[in-house]
């Protein structure tokens, strides 16, 4: 049965995308079973990993329509993928009227779990339906914080989010890891932003850091995740400590 973990941080541009893609490919290519669902509408983690963002059937097609999941499962060089696209936008709203519109997720994914080690969702930057339901599906949550000056804005409110789903809707939900992403070691804003958050999730913040690093920014536009892209890169280096670290910590 897979251990299910979902992506998160309201706040965009934090890495939680490249941490998504890159997290699964590792753990992949370390033979683990995962699979890679993408749940943002804009489908990033779909094509960082060299799927066509029109696939049909998507993840849209398993919440909306009740489509079979494994149907709608890509396989690729670097790990399973369930698409996304941009129908994903409105279903939120569609959502609303459905039964168990909290679970609608959750729902597939335990449809698949037998087939993976790790499901890994990658959520949108917004602590809403969507979000809900990945919480909902997920048995603990991965937080990527970007080391810059409003790093710490809106970490709170996840937490309370978080909470506030154990208490209601998920109470096996836990916090699994704080990825800090973007460290540059020669600032004293990124060792500071890393002190603080240490301060504020001790024994919770990965050893591992994920670098600035030009090749990680580059990668995604070639379909592939850093390792295939430039497995000498100090990106590929970080994801690759990260996926052991993660591994050893599960």
């Amino acid at each position: 049965m897979a251990k299910i973990v979902a992506i998160v941080n309201q706040k965009g541009g934090v890495g939680k995308t490249t941490s998504s893609v890159n997290l699964s490919a590792a753990l992949a290519a370390k033979g683990y079973r995962v699979l890679l669902c993408d749940f943002d509408p804009q489908a990033n983690a779909t094509s960082g990993l060299g799927v066509d963002k029109g696939r049909a059937p998507n993840v849209y097609d398993l919440i909306i329509r009740s489509v079979e999941p494994k149907n709608a499962v890509v396989n690729t060089p670097y790990g399973d993928v369930l698409p996304a696209n941009k129908d994903l936008a409105g279903a939120g709203v569609e959502l609303i009227s459905l039964d168990r519109r909290e679970y609608r997720l959750k729902d597939a994914l335990d449809k698949l779990s037998d087939h993976y080690d790790y499901i890994f969702i990658d959520c949108p930057p917004s602590l809403e339906l969507l979000t809900l339901n990945a919480l909902c599906a997920a048995h603990s949550v991965l937080v990527p914080v970007q080391c810059e000056y409003y790093a710490l804005e809106g970490l709170s409110d996840l937490v309370s989010t978080i909470r506030r789903m154990k208490q209601r809707l998920n109470p096996g939900l836990e916090l699994e890891g704080v990825l800090l992403t973007m460290y540059d070691g020669r600032t004293n804003l990124s060792i500071q932003v890393a002190e603080e958050v240490k301060r504020h999730f001790p024994g919770k913040v990965y050893a591992t850091v994920i670098p600035r690093n030009v090749r990680l920014s580059e990668a995604p536009s070639h379909g592939r995740p850093i390792m295939a892209y430039d497995p000498t890169s100090r990106g590929a280096e970080a994801y690759t400590a990260l996926a052991e670290e993660f591994a050893s910590r599960s």
